[in-house]
């Protein structure tokens, strides 16, 4: 029998109200993709073994998969839901689900709302990181019904998170908005690269309306900018080198700091943007 994560939208269900809102984000990337959606809540034993009953932690959690079990038949009735309790480390839950599932969704832990914070500790930081699949980063507040944003440089990383952003807004039945940002101090070989790039996953995709730019400046500055009028970013997890294990510095700019949420790229074939 397959493990519930296989091929399925993974939810890390924490204990705060906010994770509803989660909830919701991934139930939406579930039905988006035709995917199941399997909830998962890391419960702590050594601390419910200190409490006064291990039975009131235990409770407390299976009750909160089923209020996510409630919000997700509210947001999209038609996605199959499964949910597990599992002992031990969010993150390390996670990042084994990560091998088999379709994408992971964690929430940001309030750092989009902090200029100035730079939380490399942070669980979704640590997970964009690490995941053998792509990772969705949700905010606490709904995103602007905008258009998908991509961003572009070329990279094979680059290349397989434009063609999940193509399914992606296929999916949703939504435009996107791809975009190739070239520092001011650098002179490219193709200025038709997006153009091309765009039209070859345009022709598997043709209900897709597409919109590209490339433009000059700062990367994570333009997409950053850029992605406060989208529903959701999506960039390759590091451009210039996609080692499992590593975040590029774009990468890390939306996701501590973008108010839409961000899906950082990874675990894919660059030829066609599936899971590998």
């Amino acid at each position: 029998m397959p493990a519930p994560t296989h091929g399925a939208v993974v939810v890390g269900v924490g204990s705060s109200a906010e994770d509803l809102q989660l909830v919701r984000t991934a139930a939406g990337e579930a039905a988006a993709h035709d995917r199941p959606l399997h909830l998962l809540h890391a419960f702590n034993w050594a601390a419910a073994m200190e409490s006064f009953s291990v039975s009131g932690p235990r409770a407390a959690a299976e009750e909160l998969l089923e209020q996510a079990g409630r919000a997700v038949a509210e947001a999209a009735p038609a996605v199959p839901v499964t949910d597990e309790i599992v002992e031990g480390s969010p993150v390390e839950a996670l990042v084994r689900a990560s091998d088999s599932a379709f994408l992971l969704a964690v929430g940001d832990g309030g750092m989009a709302g902090c200029a100035s914070c730079v939380p490399a500790d942070a669980p979704a930081v640590q997970l964009a990181a690490r995941a053998g699949c792509p990772v969705l980063v949700a905010r606490t507040e709904p995103p602007p019904q905008g258009p998908l944003l991509v961003g572009f440089d070329g990279s094979d990383s680059s290349r397989a998170t434009l063609a999940y952003a193509f399914d992606c807004a296929e999916g949703r039945g939504t435009r996107l908005l791809a975009i190739r940002v070239v520092e001011p101090n650098r002179h490219p070989d193709d200025d038709h690269l997006l153009d091309e790039a765009v039209a070859r996953h345009g022709a598997r995709h043709p209900r897709v309306a597409v919109e590209c730019h490339t433009v000059r400046g700062d990367p994570g500055a333009v997409l950053l900018e850029q992605s406060r009028s989208a529903q959701v970013a999506l960039v390759g997890a590091r451009g210039d080198e996609p080692l499992r294990g590593m975040l590029g510095a774009v990468s890390q700019t939306l996701l501590y700091h973008s108010p839409a949420p961000v899906i950082v790229v990874r675990g894919l074939d660059p030829e066609n943007g599936e899971g590998s």
